[in-house]
């Protein structure tokens, strides 16, 4: 596991062969509790090529020095992505209560 939040990644390798490819990422939070969205590709072995872009949320939380994933939610569409897009917006734009 990292110690930095900076290494940590989404990106996993099986026998050479990039199962999960990390596109992009945006570190939300850093500190001992930290959160990181990934845009990541799955390989699809049937059809040798990556699949469409997915996206995930992560929360890791240092522990003796050593980031640990606690939790995660995966964005399994760009559909799906802009239906949390439109909802967020909406919200941030409400007064608060």
């Amino acid at each position: 596991m990292a110690s930095d939040v900076q290494e940590l990644t989404i990106s996993y390798s099986e026998e050479g062969i990039e199962l999960v490819r990390e596109l992009d990422k945006e570190v939300l939070t850093k500190g001992a509790w930290s959160t990181i969205m990934f845009r990541y590709q799955d390989w699809d072995k049937a059809k040798s090529v990556y699949g469409p872009e997915k996206y995930s949320i992560r929360r890791y939380r240092k522990i003796n020095n050593e980031y640990r994933q606690q939790s995660k939610f995966n964005i399994s569409s760009r559909d799906q992505a802009r239906q949390i897009i439109g909802a967020l917006s909406r919200w941030v734009e409400l007064p608060e209560q």
